[in-house]
């Protein structure tokens, strides 16, 4: 019983951190297409320019996927160290 119970708490850390870790490179591929785009579309710096706002807007979500996927890797770090 006791054994059954930690496996599965070790496969719930192991897909905890898969996914914090898919997280963390989608935030960093979000960064990159942000930072691609904004340079490409500086030249008219306005709340006009489509590209240029949507670089922007890959920038923001980009530090939230990252957010997000650290939270997640915290929160299952803290539910194997208790137990549960």
């Amino acid at each position: 019983m006791t054994t059954k119970q930690i496996a599965i708490q070790q496969q719930s850390v192991k897909d905890g951190n898969r996914l914090a870790s898919f997280m963390t490179v989608a935030a960093w591929i979000a960064l990159g297409i942000g930072l691609l785009t904004c340079l490409f579309e500086v030249s008219d710096f306005s709340d006009r320019n489509l590209g240029l706002m949507v670089g922007i807007g890959f920038l923001v979500g980009s530090v939230q996927i990252y957010m997000i996927g650290a939270a997640i890797r915290l929160f299952h770090h803290n539910k194997a160290k208790q137990g549960g």
